[in-house]
């Protein structure tokens, strides 16, 4: 008989009753590091007071009203994203890193079509990424695995290897409207894309009249060590997703666009109706009043880099379970070895007291909330060295002597 609960998802038997900071603690009062801050989402940990009382004072006054009136917390937190994003004019919001994406799609063909282009609809987009669960984003994403059973893929995207610039110019035609990219891709294997690699997107796009796009649903909201991934690369792109670690836990998604993107997406060509309501964009601006602070995101990168130090260290002591370390700041994968599945590490680092996020092409992803200590990195790089212990039974039976 079918469960009440939808069986869509492969579930844990874990269940979680309080988290505090970086930890979480079961029904049975067992405590867990959490690493993987619900799928890089928990920005400012658990339980974070700055964040709880907003909402809670918010709850206590208004809830909802709808986009048929003005939303000044919504106004609030647009502006000051436009503020801290300097290509950035306009924000649209949503509920998720999928409808992010969605209207930034809508607004790149939006865009071509008042610009007297309608034909430029297509989007280039690359294998092993992921932009969401709707019919649209599987398209984009373009993995099989996602589109089996749902009939014929949403036209408009084409694929090309990660990484390959030859590829992204070859697909370009008159139809090209865009170049959709996450600048780490995190469920295709949290994968960075190299830094050059981006700024020749950047370039590409100017030289054929096309608009670069950033996925930055993962990436965004401080966990590389800067506001939003793309900076390190020195580029601004002309519209821009964001969603996840905005609302520190709190369904919120926000697409940012140049002022030519967004003027066209006019009343009635796109909308939600509990996007950007009060509650949600109260935590938005609490999450931003926390990570826009003097000195926090200094202290995410200094504190990244001592995990990562930490991590490549772990990856030469284990060379039979971890074969290397790729990603950027706190959003972090482990490399593991054929003899090793992700699904078995994280299983192990479960059982050590660790949380972590499987990804793609066989790799365990560390993406903790961005308030960690170092202290915290040190004890979730020792609970990593035993889970690493786990998966080689050898090691493990030589150190339990």
């Amino acid at each position: 008989m079918i469960p009440a609960l939808m069986p869509n998802y492969n579930r844990a038997d874990l269940a979680f009753e309080r988290g505090e900071g970086a930890w979480l603690w079961d029904a049975q009062g067992r405590r867990f590091l959490d690493f993987g801050a619900g799928i890089a989402t928990s920005s400012l940990g658990h339980a974070h007071p700055h964040l709880v009382q907003a909402i809670a004072d918010q709850a206590g006054r208004l809830m909802h009203s709808s986009n048929l009136y003005r939303v000044p917390q919504a106004e609030r937190l647009a502006a000051r994203l436009v503020e801290a994003t300097p290509f950035a004019d306009s924000v649209y919001f949503s509920n998720s890193g999928a409808e992010a994406n969605e209207a930034m799609i809508k607004a790149v063909r939006k865009y071509h079509a008042a610009s007297g282009h309608p034909e430029r609809f297509r989007t280039i987009c690359f294998e092993g990424a992921f932009h969401g669960r709707t019919l649209a984003m599987i398209s984009a994403t373009g993995n099989a695995k996602y589109l089996e059973g749902f009939g014929p893929p949403v036209d408009g995207f084409d694929h090309v290897p990660f990484g390959n610039m030859n590829a992204v110019r070859q697909a370009i035609t008159k139809e090209t409207a865009a170049i959709m990219i996450e600048p780490v891709q995190g469920e295709g294997g949290v994968r960075p894309a190299d830094l050059r690699f981006l700024q020749e997107l950047r370039a590409t796009c100017d030289e054929f009249g096309i608009l670069l796009a950033l996925d930055e649903v993962q990436t965004g909201m401080g966990r590389s060590g800067k506001l939003w991934a793309h900076q390190w690369a020195g580029i601004e792109p002309d519209v821009m997703s964001s969603a996840k670690g905005i609302g520190g836990g709190f369904p919120l998604g926000a697409t940012l666009a140049r002022e030519k993107v967004a003027e066209h997406l006019k009343p009635g060509t796109h909308g939600s109706t509990y996007g950007g309501g009060p509650l949600a964009c109260t935590a938005g601006n609490a999450v931003l009043d926390v990570i826009l602070a003097p000195g926090f995101l200094e202290t995410v990168d200094r504190v990244a880099r001592h995990l990562w130090r930490g991590m490549e260290a772990l990856a030469q002591r284990h060379p039979k379970v971890v074969t290397g370390v790729q990603g950027a700041g706190l959003l972090i994968g482990l490399k593991l070895t054929d003899a090793v599945s992700n699904t078995e590490m994280q299983g192990a680092a479960v059982a050590e007291g660790l949380l972590t996020v499987a990804a793609g092409m066989n790799v365990l992803r560390v993406a903790p909330p961005l308030i960690i200590t170092e202290s915290e990195a040190d004890e979730a790089l020792r609970l990593l060295d035993r889970a690493c212990l786990r998966m080689t039974p050898g090691e493990a039976k030589a150190a339990a002597k």
